[in-house]
């Protein structure tokens, strides 16, 4: 196989029209792997495979001469496969005769990495400079100084993290992206909702998520970690606010508040929330939370969806499809 890791098809390359039945080679990231039983016995894999321009489940069968290599991979690896686009069930699912995997020594160029890492259509630099700015219109000093306290400790890692593996936002840059969309909805929503405390809020907003820069790991491919198993975002989230606030000397009222926006924000208990909203400040973060992680993945659905679609497949969070309008001059 070719030793150079520059892909020779996209994603969104072998789903073009006239593509079916058509040999492929191109270098993918494998994002999910799991070993299943097929009714005969033998072993099989589900796999998904993407880069920035999309992604696309498959079956490797225990005959394909590609199963070797995918079965030895770990999830985040990068693999050069070959195979001919195929599809199941009206969606994309080739059929690989031949995978392995990317020696990470090739993978230190900015642009291997740019085409295989998928990141939101906004500039990141642009949004961490935004986020940057809603931390500076925190009026409240405690709140602001607890809110800075996170981010120095936490910044770079809150800049690159996605914000799931695969729900909403779920890609590089996509936890910054979510907490400024959140943030941007929040100063508008203010003015209609007096009984919020719009410091108290925004400060709520900013570092509902932080748990999620220590719960995910990976670069190309993001897997929840030890600590994010055993322990969950909003926990973690929890003790990193809590130590921030100590160290501010936050009053304790304003740190209660703060720290229950955290344990709340998921909404229900079955959802993940260690607690429910008992604060109008808690209630709106939580509610402007849910709207937003619906709305992204509706968002990513549109940017991703085929020519010729007119639903998106099932949205996981939202049970349902979607209709994927365009604009008059053929634009999402």
């Amino acid at each position: 196989m070719p030793e150079s890791p520059a892909p020779t098809a996209s994603v969104r390359d072998l789903k073009a029209d006239g593509m079916a039945g058509r040999p492929f080679t191109a270098t993918l990231v494998l994002r999910r792997t799991a070993t299943k039983t097929a009714s005969n016995g033998n072993p099989f894999l589900s796999i998904e495979l993407g880069d920035r321009t999309g992604s696309f489940g498959c079956t490797v069968f225990s005959d394909s001469p590609a199963f070797e290599a995918v079965r030895s991979a770990e999830e985040g690896s990068v693999l050069r496969v070959e195979g001919r686009v195929d599809s199941y069930q009206g969606k994309l699912s080739p059929k690989l005769t031949k995978a392995a995997v990317v020696p990470p020594e090739l993978l230190t160029s900015p642009e291997v990495i740019a085409n295989l890492v998928e990141t939101p259509p906004e500039d990141p630099q642009a949004l961490w400079a935004e986020l940057l700015q809603f931390v500076e219109s925190i009026g409240d000093a405690g709140l602001k100084a607890t809110v800075r306290h996170v981010f120095e400790e936490a910044g770079d890692a809150f800049r690159v993290s996605p914000a799931a593996t695969y729900v909403h936002h779920a890609y590089r840059h996509g936890l910054l992206e979510h907490t400024v969309h959140m943030a941007r909805a929040a100063r508008a929503l203010l003015p209609l909702y007096r009984e919020v405390d719009g410091d108290l809020a925004i400060a709520g907003i900013l570092l509902h998520d932080v748990g999620k820069t220590i719960e995910y790991e990976g670069t190309l491919s993001s897997r929840r970690g030890r600590r994010g198993i055993l322990q969950g975002h909003v926990v973690l989230g929890y003790q990193i606010v809590r130590k921030a606030a100590l160290r501010a000397k936050l009053d304790p009222d304003l740190s209660e508040r703060l720290e229950h926006i955290i344990l709340s924000h998921q909404g229900k208990l079955e959802w993940g929330a260690a607690a429910l909203a008992a604060t109008p400040e808690a209630v709106f973060v939580s509610m402007i939370d849910n709207l937003d992680a619906k709305m992204g993945a509706v968002q990513r659905a549109l940017r991703s969806a085929d020519a010729g679609e007119e639903f998106s497949e099932k949205l996981l969070g939202l049970d349902g499809q979607y209709l994927l309008l365009r604009k008059p001059g053929g634009g999402p």
